[in-house]
């Protein structure tokens, strides 16, 4: 064979690996290692850093909005145990659902921080400005305007939390997410938005039941999280993931399920998702979070070169663009 040949057969079989596909950088709520998450400014500040998608995770008020917060409580990003003491739970505990959004409105939130006052990540932000919540159909608004401006296509990618918990609240919060986006077009296969969910059963339930049309993700995480009554033990072989290809375009995998934190040896996950036709996107690469002795270099190096996966959820969306423009 011809040298001339052989570079053309190489560079062929480059272009065929999925290694070589543009993989997607998706804001985990937001540019939030740098701003208190899912805020608008968070938002703004994860488009302009050049993310493809971001993230909204979404749940109910009261009085039945859609709002963008990553947890049905409220304790840990906002001042609600300051503003609203007599809403507190039984279990210690205040929940979104029971506060009407102009009372969700009247909260300020505040980087992530444990029950007991502690930020999560003590290096993110710690100043005390004025962040409030936003509704889902703001983000919707918010990026779309940015889109247009600047002659993007930015995504959305939000999910829906807890759906079994919301109908045992009495609100079916797959039926009301669905209404919005229908509203604003935004249920169809070509449309830049995926849906996401860690109930097995509501994904599909939103396909099938629900009708929808654009593109979905099934979320995968542990049984001992408790994230819902799905069984992620089995979506993770071969069987499960063919019955996830059934109604989903992707997996989200946690990263750990990838590759072993403590040997970096991949498992068979991505591969075998990947087998079954599903998009593989990875949650959630974290600069100030990493393994020890692993750098962030070394962890993209490995999901994207040697796994393939499809796309990574990042509370750093600039890094992850910079380091896929020069990798």
């Amino acid at each position: 064979m011809s040298r001339k040949w052989s570079m053309v057969l190489m560079l062929s079989m480059l272009l065929s690996s999925p290694t070589m596909a543009d993989p997607l950088v998706i804001a985990h709520r937001g540019a939030s290692g740098y701003l208190p998450e899912h805020t608008l400014e968070a938002i703004t500040l994860a488009f302009a850093q050049g993310a493809d998608y971001i993230e909204q995770d979404v749940v109910l008020s009261r009085d039945g909005v859609p709002v963008v917060l990553h947890d049905i409580h409220l304790d840990t990003v906002t001042d609600v145990a300051e503003k609203f003491p007599k809403k507190k739970r039984a279990d210690g505990r205040f929940y979104a659902i029971d506060l009407t959004l102009a009372e969700l409105k009247s909260l300020t939130v505040n980087e992530r921080r444990e029950l007991n006052g502690d930020q999560v990540f003590p290096g993110r932000y710690q100043g005390s400005a004025g962040f409030t919540i936003a509704t889902f159909e703001e983000q919707i608004e918010l990026i779309g305007e940015l889109n247009r401006q600047f002659s993007k296509n930015v995504g959305l990618y939000p999910e829906i939390k807890s759906p079994a918990w919301h109908r045992a609240q009495g609100a079916d919060i797959s039926v009301v997410v669905l209404e919005v986006l229908r509203r604003h077009g935004l249920d169809s296969a070509d449309a830049r938005i995926y849906l996401q969910c860690f109930d097995f059963a509501e994904t599909q339930r939103v396909r099938v039941e629900l009708g929808a049309k654009l593109k979905l993700i099934q979320l995968i995480g542990e049984n001992d999280w408790s994230e819902s009554d799905s069984d992620y033990d089995y979506l993770k072989t071969p069987s499960g993931l063919s019955e996830v290809a059934k109604v989903a375009q992707g997996v989200g995998v946690w990263i750990p399920q990838l590759a072993s934190p403590s040997t970096f040896k991949p498992t068979a996950l991505a591969k075998h998702a990947q087998m079954a036709g599903l998009d593989v996107h990875a949650y959630t690469f974290r600069k100030d979070a990493l393994p020890p002795s692993v750098t962030s270099p070394m962890l993209l190096d490995l999901l994207f070169k040697q796994l393939g996966i499809n796309g990574i959820f990042t509370d750093f969306p600039d890094l992850v663009v910079e380091y896929l423009a020069g990798g």
